[in-house]
């Protein structure tokens, strides 16, 4: 595949999605793709912009193939479409919502990605989930634990994990993104 897989990761709070939506402009200046995930989960619930669909829809997507990647998270099944191969084999690079749980597996049939972990303190992050108002606050607190671990970790075996640190203002994680991949994975066209 001669494009590359950027796989980002980080705690439900983290950002991500804001950090996706604000960046999704440079991205396709860097021919990258940005994928929607395919969620057990109402397509009206806030949150990320993604497929929502039934278990049993889910479950038949799978069979047929239709992910290239998926996993299940918080009780929720994520599926990514089988269609970035394609894009990976037209030289586009893709960025995806990933889980870190489901890191190595992702590296066995993308040996070549890029994992970047999205980080915020603590504090941020509680403050994040409570203004989010999905989660009771012995969630909110488990985590905040899982949190602590992300932040513990800096590698899978042998593959670099970069972090970016979103506890700030949006702006600087997006341009600090884009230098990530351009250094890592995503030159400029030329």
């Amino acid at each position: 595949m001669d494009g590359r897989l950027i796989y980002l990761m980080g705690p439900s709070g983290s950002g991500k999605d804001s950090l996706i939506e604000a960046a999704r402009e440079a991205l396709q200046t860097l021919n990258c793709e940005v994928v929607r995930r395919v969620i057990t989960r109402s397509a009206e619930s806030v949150g990320e912009d993604a497929i929502g669909v039934s278990r049993d829809e889910f479950e038949q997507r799978r069979v047929e193939g239709d992910f290239a990647l998926c996993w299940n998270a918080n009780g929720l099944d994520y599926g990514i479409p089988i269609e970035i191969d394609q894009w990976l084999n037209e030289g586009r690079h893709v960025l995806v919502n990933g889980s870190r749980g489901h890191l190595a597996e992702a590296l066995l049939r993308y040996p070549t990605l890029l994992p970047v972990l999205l980080t915020v303190n603590d504090e941020v992050l509680r403050e994040r989930l409570l203004r989010r108002g999905r989660e009771s606050i012995t969630e909110i607190e488990a985590r905040l634990h899982r949190n602590g671990l992300f932040a513990a970790e800096g590698s899978n075996g042998d593959t670099q994990i970069y972090r970016l640190d979103n506890s700030g203002e949006l702006s600087t994680t997006v341009a600090n993104l884009l230098d990530l991949l351009r250094v890592n994975a995503v030159p400029d066209r030329t």
